[in-house]
This record gives C-alpha cells, structure tokens and sequence, in this order.
C-alpha cells in the first residue's frame, strides 16, 4: 500500500501563523512610530540650534539682538490699507524673526523684504522697503499679496507638528521668550508710531524681563543671570482648527496680572475633553490663532512666556477683531510628548517637561506700579519657580536644579 504525503498546510496552522504574525506586527508598530518621532523630534532640535546659530551670528554682525516688534514707522494711520497712498509701513510689527532671514541662508527672502517689492502682475503699485503690517489678513493679500509673509520656512517649522496651509500665512513653530510677566508684552516700549512716554517705557522696563523686550534693542551683554540659564526662544504649535487650548485664544475676563489671573481661563476648558476649549468659549477669527504667521510679532503669534508650564492653556487679557493688541498668558507647546523644546541664550537646546517646577501658578506678576498692592514690583525674584527664573535674564535668581 502506497502512504501519500499531505502537501501545505491544514487551515488551523495556517491560522496560528497569521495570528502570530499579527501579534508581532502590533509589536513592531509602536515601536516603529517612535523611532519615527525620535527622528522628527531630532529633526525640530536640529533646526532650532540652527537659529540659535543664526542669532548668534547676528549678535556678532550688529553687537546686538535683532529687535522683536521692530521694522518702520509711518503718519499713515492705517498700515493695513493696500493703496497708492500707503505702500506698506509695518507700524514696528515684525518678529525678531524677520531679521534673521539673512542668517539663515534666507538671503533671497531678505533681499525682498528689505528692498520695494513690486507684486506680480502690478505695472505701478510696490510695497515699501521692509514691507507691509504683517497682520494683513488673507483678504489683503488677495487684492495685493505680499509674497514675503505668505512664505514658509522650513527652518522655522517642527517636523512632529502636522499644521499645513490656509488660513497659516507661513506657519513657524518656534517663539521668542519675554520673559515671566504680561504686562505690556504686546506693544512693549514703543506706540506702533514710534513714540514713547515715561510710564510706557518704565512699565515694559519693569515687567518685560526676558531676552527679548517688545520694541527694544537688547544684547547679550544684558542677560546677567547668564546665557546658559536663561531661556531664548521657545517651541510653539501651530493651529489645527480643533479648538486645542494651546492655539486658540480666550479671554480672561478678568485682571490677568493680579492674583489668580494667568489662571482664569483654566475654567473655560472641556471637562470631559481638558485639551480643547469648552463651547461657547469667546474666540478669534480663523486667521487669529497661535503660529499662523512667522512675521507678525505680537506674542501670541511669535511670543511666549514662562508663566504656565509648556502645553497649558493660552490667555488673554482681552478678545474681538483686535486680538493682537492684547497681552497675554502664552506657555511654550509642542507635538512632542511630555514637553518641548528651548532654546538658551547660549545656543544649547533642553528639552523641558510639562511637569517642570513652575512654583505658584496663581500668584501675581510683577507690574511697576508699585503702590497698588495686586502686584509685585519691579524687580522681585520670578514667583513661577524654576520656570519662570529661566525666563528672566537679569534678576539674580540661582538656577540650582535640572530641567
């Protein structure tokens, strides 16, 4: 009697195989999305030192910081009118960003910014040299497009955060620190005219305590607290549409420097979804949101602070079409986990979690009026801990712990 031998394989084992390979695919899977944003997150840390390079070297071109909220002036009230009668002053609106171009090996990009641009398809009309308001709105550019602030660089993007597109007018993912207080962190030393007074000065003076001060000219010879312990620029993300707490504005219905303020807008998240915004939450435009626009320097586009720990909640001291006039509570933030990235002032990159000490989060901030009892003075020690003495650059605070 002839045994015949049995060819492949019966339907149990042909099972146990596949159910084997799928238990080592859902293995292998997380696994491979991490070493993914190991890579990504290697990747924004790389372009980050590549900025830090950037204004170092223009530290040693110019024996100073390019100024945040710098560029022209002009008696035309309206900077956002795209007309014959007014070619485009900036109103001393631009990022420290802005400056760097040239640093960056954005010299095209520089040459036209800093020269009249004439727009495609225009015979007569050209915008002024360093452009115009770099709050025009998408409407603007689609009567006149300044091409300048319609790009994007890739520089100034993190691989990890997914944000693409309109209503972004050249997305950035990476902000400048001013320091541990609100006050007059939106307009800074300067009216948008280029005057100034004693009290305007004097107020951004006391409070605007960071490496960057909104429209004034500082150097590193102004970081006495040291290069290595105080916190340069910082990451940002940029809006997805979704109503994240870290993109999307709210106001803070209340006074956001005294006691509990940089608080008040913690009430006004989802309690069944903390990351997004609760509904009926007051909100700006579409184009009014957090990183949508690398030229504009207004903080809560191209600023942050050290008040809040990264990834907590934007605030603002007040809302409606002109957000951008207001100051603000704006942590850091990424699409890293856990935390994000800083960069300090002597070019090194840490990583800094979410958990950092960030002493007493409900305590007031320093404001110069001294005599109203709601605030603390002109050069008290920073009362967010650890985080907010990174932020500040000359009040001799000790940096004893690691972050």
């Amino acid at each position: 009697m002839v045994r015949r031998h049995r060819l492949g394989f019966t339907l149990v084992e042909l099972l146990v195989v596949i159910a084997i390979i799928g238990v080592l695919v859902g293995l292998l899977l997380p696994a491979v999305q991490a070493a993914r944003e190991a890579a990504r997150r290697m990747s924004c840390s790389n372009n980050f030192k590549q900025i830090g390079l950037a204004i170092h070297n223009y530290h040693s071109a110019y024996n100073r910081l390019p100024q945040h909220l710098g560029g022209t002036t002009s008696d035309i009230s309206n900077a956002f009118n795209v007309s014959l009668l007014n070619p485009g002053h900036n109103r001393l609106e631009l990022s420290a960003t802005v400056g760097l171009t040239p640093f960056m090996e954005q010299q095209a990009l520089w040459e036209q910014i800093s020269n009249p641009f004439r727009p495609e398809g225009s015979t007569t009309f050209s915008f002024s040299a360093m452009g115009p308001c770099p709050n025009m709105a998408i409407a603007n550019h689609g009567v006149t497009r300044y091409d300048p602030w319609m790009t994007e660089l890739p520089m100034l993007r993190c691989p990890s955060d997914p944000g693409i597109g309109l209503p972004g007018q050249g997305r950035t993912n990476y902000a400048v620190c001013l320091g541990d207080a609100a006050h007059k962190g939106a307009t800074g030393a300067l009216d948008h005219d280029g005057s100034s007074t004693t009290d305007l000065a004097q107020d951004t003076r006391a409070a605007q305590r960071g490496v960057f001060v909104p429209r004034f000219k500082t150097a590193f010879r102004d970081v006495l607290d040291g290069l290595s312990n105080t916190i340069c620029m910082g990451e940002i993300v940029t809006d997805l549409g979704d109503n994240d707490v870290r993109t999307v504005a709210t106001e803070s219905g209340g006074n956001l420097f005294g006691d509990n303020g940089a608080m008040l807008c913690n009430g006004f998240r989802d309690p069944t979804r903390p990351q997004f915004w609760g509904s009926g939450t007051q909100q700006g435009t579409a184009e009014e949101r957090r990183g949508l626009k690398w030229a504009y320097g207004r903080i809560f586009y191209s600023g942050m602070n050290t008040i809040l720990p990264p990834n907590r909640e934007v605030c603002m001291s007040g809302m409606g079409p002109n957000l951008h006039n207001f100051e603000g509570v704006c942590p850091p933030s990424s699409r890293h986990q856990g935390g994000c990235h800083v960069l300090m002032t002597d070019g090194a990159i840490k990583f800094v979690t979410d958990s950092i000490e960030a002493g007493n989060s409900n305590s007031r901030q320093v404001r110069r009026e001294a005599t109203v009892t709601n605030y603390l003075p002109g050069g008290s020690e920073s009362p967010f801990g650890l985080w907010g003495s990174l932020g500040t650059r000359a009040s001799k605070e000790v940096i004893d712990a690691e972050f």
